[in-house]
């Protein structure tokens, strides 16, 4: 038997146990009606996944990837791009500004950028001129996307393009994170700053692997536990 398809039988195996199980419980309890049945299985199933990430140490899926944020060129490992930037920094309007600050409590202009990349797993410098030299270099607004950085001359602040000639900021104290009209002309820029790609760019996708007999002993490793795991916890029933 391939080691793909002894993960594959042993994950009818598995299935099977945990129906009969099930089949046991309903029995015991005088039966069930079909929609606490249909709740049940969902339960097992959900069960069964929770015990596998617990046992492997890590969840079943990841959507992402963390990476670093690179000087010359676009981080696409992470898999965002940049409506997801946009979308990203639209959760902080309406956290004040407190310098030094990079939370919900407060923060300021590169504290924002910051939480924000870090939210979709890229990691940013901290302060601005050192955010300046991270991504590709746009050439001017005419070409800036939404989700790009413009940083004014001498560095002192940075907002986040969002298209349309608007752009979201931490202006100052006393302020809020907010959506305002881009103010800045080219001539006012030291830079523009591209650190994902641009909404609609080829991202690299989530990685994918495919079953080796390693992978595959391991994966049969890892359900057999699980499935002790819930036999032991009384889950299943």
């Amino acid at each position: 038997m391939s080691p793909v398809t002894e993960v594959l039988s042993r994950i009818q195996d598995i299935q099977a146990t945990i129906a009969q199980l099930r089949a046991g419980a309903t029995g015991a309890t005088g039966g069930m009606t079909s929609a606490t049945a249909a709740a049940g299985s969902s339960t097992s199933a959900t069960a069964f996944a929770d015990a596998l990430a617990g046992t492997s140490g890590t969840g079943a899926t990841a959507t992402s990837a963390s990476v670093d944020a690179v000087a010359g060129s676009v981080a696409s490992g992470s898999g965002a791009d940049g409506s997801d930037v946009v979308e990203s920094a639209k959760k902080y309007l309406g956290v004040p500004y407190v310098f030094g600050g990079e939370d919900r409590t407060g923060m300021d202009c590169s504290g924002l950028v910051q939480t924000v990349f870090k939210d979709l797993g890229v990691s940013m410098p901290r302060v601005v001129p050192d955010q300046a030299k991270m991504g590709a270099e746009v050439s001017s607004l005419a070409d800036a996307k939404p989700g790009d950085l413009l940083v004014p001359k001498g560095e002192g602040h940075i907002v986040i393009y969002l298209g349309d000639g608007k752009v979201l900021h931490a202006p100052r104290p006393g302020k809020d994170v907010q959506i305002v009209d881009n103010w800045y002309k080219d001539a006012d820029l030291s830079t523009i700053r591209r650190i994902v790609p641009a909404e609609g760019a080829s991202a690299s996708p989530a990685k994918t692997v495919t079953p080796t007999a390693s992978t595959a002993s391991s994966g049969t490793d890892l359900m057999t536990a699980a499935l002790q795991k819930l036999m032991s916890a009384g889950v299943a029933s």
